[in-house]
């Protein structure tokens, strides 16, 4: 939720207009050289009061007064009710609204007017029904599936709305539904309750009226965060009866989408107190570990910051559907063209004729101008489109039915809740994911320590485990998954003091806070990470139990100790570490600190061989993607301690520059400082995550991630993901700006000096690491409606200013990257984000997520899937797609999507020819009947062709057709470049459908015509009827040969389509052409054995082989040459694709930065904990606020009247060996040649695994002239540096240059001078065969 940044801001707050409303407005910390956007809202603010928004307690008459005008003479309620609505359909809006979007579609409207003019009996040539009895079936299967889809919907609205909750009604709290809260109602909730509507905290049963929250639905962090009531409520609202006569009114800002950020005042008997968002709990959150607490409901309904930023449900269509439009309204113009050609060919003809007209030359024209346009609407076939959505729901179905893509752990299979995307999942190119949940499992684990340089790993599967390494403890909770049997018994043996205290500072060290439930131990706090680590002290014997303001108890090993807090310093991001300084029961001082590396060696008191090769084993923890943390600690003298107290005690009164000084004092004691070890805590990634990304980046899929979570958290998570890798370069926000503010000037991004930085992006790992505040800076679109982006970006006549060049030159540098990684996004920007890619890319997106943060993404872009996940089922219920895995996301593009849009394809293609094939027949015959629009075929040929004749065949194609297998699939992603490159149907592939159908119908039609020409006879087929067969039958045959040569998976189902459509044939003509159905209607079945007098006879059956023949036998030859020349697409593809493959790029100057430490990930990505409210006091002494008695009376609800709460994921190991090699585990000491990185192939330490002591080798005298990079560095000494990707991408014989001409490492380590112990040992050894950095260290 961003708290520090909220509660910072909202502390810069003035007061500008006084009245009855009024103005808070917010100062911005600095103005940055593109500008704020605080600031610019500030500015406006100023102009445009915008604090207009009141809101009094227990008062809906005053509330209701507000109104707002709609429309010149219609006003409505200014409050929103607290009802929900995000279905697009209600009982009465669903049939003109659903009619009106689906007659958005050419074709729809193509074919009603085709119906009415069939109703007019002047020009109709075939019945009116023929048109409008399929017409009615594809609009009700369209509307019908448009409507499960909304009810879905709809029954999720229904069951948020009836959620229950207590509201204050009268004298005492009621329960009441969602629905029935209004702007002003004091609202009761109780632990695991969600938050209904945004929320005042007026005050709770915690010490303080603190309410502790969880934010995972909102924006994807999983820790807990405090909020707190304003200390009057607090003090003043202690009993029921108080808080039915309070009477306070609130005003603040309008409902607005901005997360983090809140302003008001709270207006009580005749004062004012400020209110910022520490004191709001959002709609969405959780109430996590506070009994009760008690707020007034400020925004509700569609009003709520979280609704402002769920976005709207739009009509998703697909890119094929999209050029299908176009291409019905291209052959409705030629159709148009060709009608009237044919009609001046009707008034040429029809003009010796005249005399015997009954109108006039011009009236029968345009009669038969509209005649020939109903006759030739066969050739855009109604079954076209009603085919097509059978086609979508089986394929839709077989996601359904995919056992590859069931998770038996939450039984759920994969769900199509959309039928009309399936194709589009074959042509997706950028994948916008989640992290929390989507990507990570939200379970931190303990995974692997050192201590005193001995690293301690997992257990290997082949050694014998017990069944529960700590039941020796009765305080393990059974949840560590990580076991050692040798670190396990050194902590019982409790005779190695740095093991003991490594165990003591992770007791000790922390802001965690411990309660007793169900005679369970449970802690919460600030961080997942920090959970962990307690609860790994806790595991393995020293448990932290409980706390006060100002002592610590710990069980250590069985013995209980108290220590006094004297001190605590708290994390913060510039201090990168925490600190405790604790009075021991013996009555020794102590200081405690964990923090991240690089700040952590800076500070030790002396640096020897056991910090060198903990530096070294921070370097592969990091390769591993874990995060770690340094742990230190020193004793403190008495007199030392009291010169520092008298001086912290005096800079903590300090009115001016307290922050200052107290940091000063901190970096005082936290000097000279002894190495303890290291932690490494996984954030567990989901199962396959790896391995999908893997796969979908060789399918030139991007991935980008849009995380609400903090930015170094999400870098640690890309590089687990190997999203990032360690020779990737990051761009850093400067250098972005540079690039826009280049492109401003410039038409483009590839133009200049931005064509020279793409060109370097093209051939090199680069990665771009944003926030969403930068993002906000950067590009004023942020602040619009995604839709509206995206329509502004179709329109061709849309302006193209300086910030539209802005966004398209962000979009390019994006898109030329590697990574995307974007952090502290709310929900709308990560929207936007999807809406300015689709605008200037012009791609097929996908987003992936779990949350309700993630619900406006996923109705954004083109696809949108929803994960059933731990932060509830808001994004299942707004999505296309469900799946319960992310790693099933890559069978369902690269097979179902794939074959989807293969499928399609292929269908569209045959469809067209075989039409065009048949019926444009009618065009040559126009010219042979006089322009008489008269139909060559028997009518009921010309109904039943497409809707049974072919049918089958086609509809096969669409539902089973298989170019390669799924495993196949899997195994080559690059075949799915073709469907990104819309290679398989577009304006090409089109005319040559055309092209190829009207040859056929040309064949068919001339060759029958030059055969049959000057006949007569018996054996003759001149007549009309005997011709139309003959020419029907050649059709009918030639497109079931292309059929055949089309299908490439031959199955039974196959063999059947093709026997059961031509089987259709005979019994159908047959008994249409018997005399006992031309006895009852003549007129409806003229065709009287007209096909058994044609095919007795076999010299027409040579002409119907004949034709056939000239249609199949040149395309099939010509199809072989082509696919000879072809050249092998995969291994083309497979060149052009991204990679992972290390490219050395030309050196660019613009790209020089200072490199990312990222080994202490976590350290860098924990947030500030409870520090300050331990020492306050706040959070532990309960001072008069509500009483506990306000429970009394008032049951919590059952679990089946409130949503159930996100089920917790199974606590699973996923085995990492340190370094690959079974040698460094178990409390040996890691080998540097096993820790440096496997370019470096220079001198090596060792470690006896028994006696614990080091030797080094002999070799290493003749290492001088390739140093170690990790014997190069110091880890002391911070080194600024800069690292160009000429750098990064250097090979590995470069990395083993001298050091003057070597780049340093991207760890920005230095070398450690060997320690007293070991002086005697390397003075052995000639000096002279130390590095020359290491000369200098040992002279003296």
């Amino acid at each position: 939720m961003g708290d520090a940044t909220s509660q910072g801001v909202a502390q810069r707050r003035r007061r500008s207009k006084p009245g009855r409303s009024e103005k808070y407005e917010l100062r911005p910390r600095s103005r940055t050289s593109m500008g704020s956007r605080v600031y610019r809202e500030d500015l406006e603010e100023e102009k445009h009061p915008a604090f207009t928004w009141e809101v009094k307690a227990n008062d809906r008459a005053y509330n209701n007064q507000f109104k707002k005008k709609v429309f010149p003479c219609w006003q409505r309620k200014k409050h929103k009710s607290n009802v929900i609505h995000t279905a697009k359909y209600n009982a009465f809006s669903f049939l003109p609204l659903n009619l009106y979007e689906q007659f958005h579609r050419t074709s729809n409207l193509y074919f009603l007017l085709i119906i009415i003019l069939q109703a007019i009996p002047e020009i109709s040539t075939l019945p009116w029904f023929t048109l409008f009895t399929p017409l009615v079936c594809l609009l009700s299967i369209r509307a019908t599936r448009d409507l499960l889809d909304d009810i879905g919907r709809c029954r999720s609205d229904r069951t948020i709305n009836n959620r229950p909750c207590q509201i204050l009604m009268g004298k005492s709290f009621r329960w009441k539904k969602w629905k029935n809260l209004r702007v002003g109602d004091l609202v009761c909730l109780h632990k695991d309750n969600i938050v209904p509507a945004d929320l005042l905290l007026l005050a709770s049963t915690e010490p303080s009226s603190l309410c502790y929250v969880e934010t995972a639905d909102i924006d994807g962090e999983t820790n807990l965060k405090f909020r707190q009531a304003p200390a009057v409520t607090h003090h003043e609202l202690t009993s029921i009866w108080s808080m039915a006569s309070f009477q306070g009114k609130v005003v603040c800002e309008e409902p607005n989408g901005q997360m983090h950020h809140f302003v008001g005042c709270l207006e009580w008997k005749g004062k004012k107190y400020p209110l910022d968002s520490g004191n709001i709990l959002l709609r969405g959150s959780k109430i996590r570990n506070t009994d009760a607490c008690y707020g007034l409901a400020i925004y509700t309904g569609f009003d709520t910051k979280i609704m402002k930023n769920c976005g709207k449900v739009h009509l998703k269509r697909t890119k094929t559907d999209r050029l299908m439009s176009r291409l019905v309204a291209l052959i409705l113009l030629s159709l148009v063209l060709i009608s009237l050609v044919l009609t001046f060919g009707f008034w040429y003809k029809v003009g010796e004729f005249k005399a015997k007209l009954a109108h006039s030359i011009a009236t029968e024209a345009f009669t038969i101008f509209w005649s020939f346009l109903i006759l030739l609407s066969v050739v855009v076939p109604m079954a076209l489109f009603i085919t097509a959505e059978f086609v979508h729901l089986g394929n839709s179905t077989f996601i359904g039915w995919d056992v590859h893509m069931y998770h038996a752990a939450q039984d759920m299979p994969a769900e199509a809740r959309s039928t009309s995307l399936s194709d589009q999942l074959g042509q997706v190119q950028h994948v916008f994911s989640d992290k929390t949940g989507t990507l990570t499992q939200n379970v931190m684990t303990f995974n692997k320590c050192c201590i005193d340089g001995v690293v301690y790993g997992p257990d290997e599967e082949e050694t014998p485990r017990e069944e529960n390494p700590y039941l020796w403890n009765k305080f393990a909770d059974g949840k560590l998954l990580f076991q050692n049997a040798k670190l396990l018994e050194a902590v019982r043996g409790n005779k190695n003091k740095t093991v003991r205290e490594f165990w003591r500072l992770l007791a000790l060290c922390h802001t965690v806070m411990a309660q007793e439930k169900d005679n369970q131990l449970l802690y919460q706090a600030a961080s997942p990470d920090e959970e962990a680590l307690v609860t790994a002290a806790r595991n393995f014997g020293y448990v932290f139990l409980a706390r006060t303001r100002d002592s610590i108890t710990v069980l250590e090993l069985g013995e209980e100790r108290v220590y006094q807090v004297l001190a605590m310093m708290d994390f913060n991001s510039v201090r990168k570490r925490m600190s405790v300084l604790v009075r021991n029961p013996e009555g020794s001082i102590y200081l405690y600190t964990k923090g991240a590396d690089t700040v952590i060696f800076e500070r030790l008191h002396k640096k020897g061989m056991t910090e060198w090769t903990t530096g070294e084993v921070l370097a592969s923890f990091a390769e591993q993607t874990l995060r770690t943390l340094c742990l230190a600690y020193k004793e403190v003298g008495e007199g030392a301690y009291e010169e520092w107290r008298q001086r912290h005690q005096e800079a903590s009164v300090l009115l001016r520059n307290r922050a200052p000084a107290l940091h000063q004092l901190y970096e005082e004691m936290e000097q000279g400082l002894q190495l303890l070890g290291a932690t490494a805590i996984e954030d567990k990634l989901q199962d396959g995550v790896l391995e999908t990304i893997k796969c979908l980046k060789q399918g030139n899929i991007k991935v980008w991630v849009l995380t609400g979570d903090k930015q170094e958290t999400a870098v640690n998570v890309g590089f687990a993901c190997q999203l990032l890798s360690e020779n990737t370069v990051i761009l850093e926000e400067e250098e972005i700006v540079r690039v826009l503010e280049a492109c401003q000037e410039s038409d483009h991004l590839l133009s200049g000096e931005g064509l020279r930085r793409s060109r370097a992006l093209k051939h090199a790992k680069v990665a771009m690491v944003i926030s969403g505040d930068f993002l906000d800076q950067q590009l004023l679109s942020l602040h619009k409606e995604p839709r509206a982006l995206v329509l502004q970006g179709r329109d061709p006549d849309s302006h193209e200013g300086p910030e539209v060049r802005r966004e398209r030159a962000f979009v390019e540098l994006a898109s030329q990257c590697q990574a995307v990684i974007c952090c502290r996004m709310t929900p709308q920007q990560k929207a936007l984000i999807v809406a300015l890619v689709k605008k200037y890319q012009n791609v097929v997106t996908l987003a992936i997520g779990d949350g309700a943060n993630d619900v406006n993404m996923i109705k954004t872009a083109d696809i949108g899937v929803g994960l059933a996940g731990q932060e509830g089922m808001q994004a299942v219920q707004n999505s296309d797609y469900v799946l319960a895995q992310f790693h099933f996301l890559q069978r369902l593009l690269l097979v179902h999507g794939r074959w989807s849009y293969m499928r399609i394809c292929k269908f569209l293609r045959y469809f067209i020819y075989k039409t065009l094939a048949s019926m444009t027949v009618q065009i040559w015959f126009a010219f042979y009947s006089g322009f008489t629009a008269q139909p060559l075929y028997e009518g009921w040929f010309l109904a039943l062709f497409n809707l049974l004749y072919t049918t089958l065949p086609v509809l096969y194609i669409g539902l089973f057709e298989q170019d390669v297998s799924a495993e196949q699939s899997l195994q080559l992603p690059e075949l799915y470049i073709a469907g990104q490159k819309d290679e398989l149907f577009n304006y090409w592939v089109f005319f040559q459908a055309v092209v190829h159908g009207t040859a056929t119908s040309l064949i068919n039609f001339f060759m029958t015509l030059w055969v049959s020409r000057d006949s007569a006879g018996p054996l003759s087929f001149s007549d009309y009827q005997s011709f139309a067969v003959v020419v029907a039958l050649s059709g009918l045959l030639s497109v079931t040969m292309e059929v055949i040569l089309t299908i490439k998976y031959w199955t039974v189902l196959s063999v059947l389509a093709v026997s059961l459509s031509l089987c259709s044939y005979v019994v159908v003509t047959w008994a249409c052409q018997s005399f006992w159905l031309f006895k009852i209607s003549p007129k409806t079945f003229p065709f009287l054995y007209a096909d058994r007098n044609v095919l007795t006879h076999p010299s027409i059956l040579l002409v119907v082989l004949l034709n056939v023949s000239l249609n199949t036998l040149p395309v099939l030859a010509l199809r072989i040459i082509c696919q000879a020349l072809k050249k092998p697409r995969p291994k083309k593809e497979a060149e052009e694709a991204p990679g992972e493959e290390i490219i050395t790029a030309e050196p660019v100057p613009c790209m020089h930065r200072e490199s990312r430490a990222r080994r202490s990930s976590y350290a860098f990505s924990h947030r500030e904990g409870y520090a300050d409210l331990i020492t306050q006091g706040t959070i532990l002494w309960r001072t008069p606020g509500v009483s506990s008695d306000l429970l009394a009376g008032h049951t919590i609800p059952r679990d089946e009247e409130l949503p159930s709460s996100a089920k917790e994921s199974p606590w699973c190991s996923r085995k990492m060996s340190f370094l690959g090699r079974r040698g460094h585990q178990h409390g040996g000491r890691a080998s540097s040649a096993a820790i440096q990185p496997p370019s470096v192939v220079s001198s090596s330490l060792t470690v006896g695994g028994q006696d614990n002591h080091f030797s080094l080798h002999k070799d290493m005298a003749t290492a001088t002239n390739a140093p170690s990079r990790s014997l190069q560095e110091e880890l002391p000494v911070r080194r600024e540096r800069s690292l160009s990707l000429e750098q990064r991408s250097c090979s590995p014989c470069d990395s083993l240059s001298p050091a003057e001409d070597r780049p340093l490492s991207p760890r920005g380590r230095g070398q450690l001078p060997p320690s007293e112990s070991q002086s005697q040992l390397l003075g052995q050894l000639s000096s002279e065969s130390w590095p020359a950095p290491l000369k200098g260290k040992m002279s003296p």
